[in-house]
């Protein structure tokens, strides 16, 4: 004869076996999220161009936009560079 003396689970054991199931279902959907985004990911390096260098005229420009220097500074200087890239011609 067996003698049955409760099912052997206080509350405390339905509590931790709640919270372990919500953590198993919990992690598993995780991974399954993590594996179908490794894996639909796209394998080949995006190739972004390099960025261009800026011209010095952008770069004037640039500071000229800032505040950095005033009117006439910005077109002794744009003239400046004018001169500059234009080759002299000898006569």
């Amino acid at each position: 004869m067996m003698f049955w003396y409760g099912d052997g689970m206080s509350g405390w054991g339905y509590t931790l076996m709640t919270v372990s199931m919500v953590l198993f279902w919990g992690l598993l959907i995780l991974g399954v999220i993590a594996l179908i985004r490794f894996a639909s990911r796209d394998s080949r390096p995006t190739l972004t161009p390099p960025a261009q260098p800026h011209t010095p005229e952008q770069v004037l420009a640039e500071r000229f936009a800032r505040g950095e220097i005033d009117e006439d500074e910005y077109h002794r200087r744009l003239d400046a560079l004018h001169a500059k890239s234009s080759p002299a011609r000898e006569t």
